[in-house]
């Protein structure tokens, strides 16, 4: 297991019983370290022990391209209602940050990644995440398993982040279970428009893209006022369900 180590303005992920080296000073970690508790380096810094949450995991994750970001997981959560218990089946893992957050609110999670290194990146980090029980990684293109994707149905969620989403929600209806969701996530529009026409052909309901925005705000001594460095756009999320 792993605690993050805060200090000085500065954040280290290490593992219990691992040493860290820094121009402040070296720092055993016990195998016992505890969040809360505050250790020392031979030099007097002191470092905060805390226990990873999921933003964390978002940082410190190995990555292998860009991962979805925490709003549009909040998206995903918030509007299909992912809880304990369910069942996920998520295509395309990437870096596995949508799929540790969702081992960690207590989804069985099967994900799909084609490529082999990516799929092994993925795996560590969800060890990382104390999850590798609950998310289990594949690798392989989900739409030449369905037949195995079949075995394994119905699913409570179906989550894609892949360029071939449209055809993986042609068999939503297959793999997942009444009343069961499906969400897509997508960095072009013309893809959502093409799941969507998807969705409404294979008669899901509840149809509706969003595309992600999120701005800071500025507070100084003058007003405050919405962050001029840019508007926050991720991507298009789109969700739909069978009924």
């Amino acid at each position: 297991m792993s605690v993050l180590l805060v200090g000085e303005g500065r954040e280290y992920l290490v593992a219990h019983g691992e040493t860290l080296e820094t121009d402040l000073g070296v720092l055993e970690v016990p195998e016992d370290a505890a969040p809360g508790e505050t250790l020392e380096t031979h030099l007097g810094t002191e470092f905060d022990v805390r226990a990873l949450r999921g933003p964390d995991l978002f940082e410190h994750f190995e990555r292998t391209g860009a991962p979805m970001m925490p709003r549009d997981i909040g998206l995903i959560v918030g509007h299909t209602g992912i809880a304990a218990g369910d069942r996920v089946l998520d295509v395309g893992t990437g870096t596995g940050v949508l799929a540790g957050y969702l081992g960690r609110v207590g989804a069985s999670v099967v994900t799909y990644e084609q490529r082999e290194d990516f799929a092994d990146v993925a795996r560590e980090n969800m060890a990382l995440a104390g999850v590798e029980d609950a998310v289990d990684v594949r690798t392989g293109d989900a739409t030449e398993t369905l037949g195995e994707l079949d075995d394994d149905a119905p699913f409570d969620v179906l989550t894609l982040d892949t360029a071939d989403a449209s055809e993986l929600v042609g068999h939503a209806p297959d793999l997942l279970a009444d009343g069961g969701f499906v969400a897509v996530y997508s960095p072009f529009v013309e893809s959502s428009k093409e799941v969507v026409k998807t969705a409404r052909d294979v008669g899901l309901s509840e149809i509706e893209t969003l595309e992600t925005i999120q701005r800071e705000m500025d507070f100084d001594d003058r007003g405050s006022r919405p962050s001029t460095a840019g508007v926050g756009h991720t991507g298009y999320l789109t969700f739909a369900r069978l009924v």
